[in-house]
């Protein structure tokens, strides 16, 4: 009897828990945010379509392979899936406590940009070549660590029910936190990344519900910051000129207006449906420079038509809307800052690099999230898209 009850008993404890993990492995599938994931791995596709169309016939880029950035953009793609896959499996709370040793390698990867290490691209002093057609933009993954790093100082206190908000000295903190790197960055100079660092630290301030002074003397010092950059000098003259021609979009057509009206052209003669895919003069012609990064959503805009880029539009925005409905629903504030700081680099980003196709915001160069090429962006996007996913997941099943 011993022998049968031990084996009854040592046989069905395997079994049961296996069925335990297989349950937990169901539970997390369904309670993860699919309209994310879908218009996510979406964009990352039509991505994919639009990166060889700018891409296919540029011999001089491509390296003789008219597939070669299509295949990076779609490992890129999937390389980002598994970043996302590794971040769900830790977990943010797991990700919070090892900011420290996140934000140390962020600065340490930002500060080698401003050593011999460092490669200038397309104006910005800003990557890291590693060889192999390969390099790394350590700026990306800055945005996570500030968010981050932001949201644990801003919500410690509060989740532990020892305050109701943010004290002054705790925002103090979280904004010497972000400055560091922000400053750093500056000096490349980025610009357009530090704009979205600006955006994510306001963003992060207004989610942890922090004073509203806080929001408006940032406002006021972003201000004065933005004259004293610009009368110290400090941004290189090809940064200025694209301010200047931004200002006057009749400035130097063949020069250095010369990206913003080509991109409008494409757009404009794309009509409601396009001209369809590979199509597409501007595109077909290379008229428009940097177009399977910066300027990726004008092959949209031309070849594809208003309903195309309206798709792109309207993925985004079911990401933005899925992400602000996470950091409502979730219970816990550093889960809420986390989300809300997403939300706001997301929308930021994808606004200003359409807007500077359209002519309506200075050329920055920053990229589509999700569409444009590049693997340090699409890593970075797609580790957030892990981080709204593992918030959701693992929300108390009431919420």
């Amino acid at each position: 009897m011993t022998g049968a009850n031990s084996f009854s008993v040592s046989g069905y404890g395997p079994r049961r828990a296996g069925w335990t993990r297989v349950l937990a492995r169901d539970s997390v599938g369904r309670r993860l945010d699919w309209p994310i994931l879908l218009s996510a791995i979406g964009l990352s596709l039509i991505g994919s379509v639009l990166v060889y169309s700018a891409t296919r016939n540029r011999t001089e880029i491509n390296q003789g392979d008219q597939y070669y950035f299509l295949i990076r953009h779609l490992m890129n793609t999937g390389i980002g899936l598994a970043m996302m896959t590794a971040v769900i499996w830790l977990g943010h709370r797991t990700l919070r406590t090892a900011v420290p040793i996140l934000w140390g390698a962020s600065v340490f990867g930002i500060l080698l940009v401003l050593t011999p290490l460092g490669s200038t691209v397309n104006g910005a002093h800003s990557w890291i070549v590693l060889g192999g057609g390969f390099s790394l933009q350590p700026s990306e993954f800055v945005k996570i660590t500030i968010i981050l790093g932001m949201a644990m100082l801003l919500s410690a206190r509060v989740d532990a029910g020892d305050k109701p908000y943010p004290d002054h000295r705790t925002v103090l903190q979280a904004l010497g936190l972000a400055s560091v790197p922000m400053l750093i960055v500056m000096l490349m100079p980025d610009l357009g990344s530090v704009m979205v660092m600006v955006i994510i630290v306001l963003g992060v301030l207004l989610a942890s519900g922090a004073s509203n002074r806080w929001v408006f003397g940032l406002l006021g010092a972003g201000a004065l910051g933005a004259i004293a950059v610009w009368q110290l000098h400090i941004l290189d003259e090809y940064q200025i000129a694209r301010f200047a021609a931004f200002a006057n979009p009749s400035l130097d057509p063949a020069g250095v207006g010369y990206n913003t009206n080509q991109a409008r052209i494409a757009i404009g003669s794309g009509g409601l449906t396009g001209a369809g895919l590979f199509h597409g003069s501007q595109t077909t012609g290379q008229f428009v420079p940097e177009q399977q990064t910066d300027f990726v959503f004008t092959v949209a805009g031309e070849e594809l038509g208003f309903l195309g880029a309206g798709l792109i539009l309207f993925l985004l925005g079911v990401i933005l809307w899925r992400a602000c409905r996470i950091a409502r629903e979730t219970t816990e504030l550093y889960g809420t800052i986390v989300a809300a700081g997403i939300v706001a680099w997301f929308a930021f980003q994808a606004f200003e690099n359409v807007g500077m196709t359209l002519g309506i915001m200075p050329v920055t160069g920053l990229p589509l999230p999700f569409v444009s090429y590049g693997g340090s962006s699409m890593f970075a996007v797609w580790v957030a898209i892990g981080l709204l996913q593992s918030i959701r997941v693992q929300r108390p099943m009431s919420a």
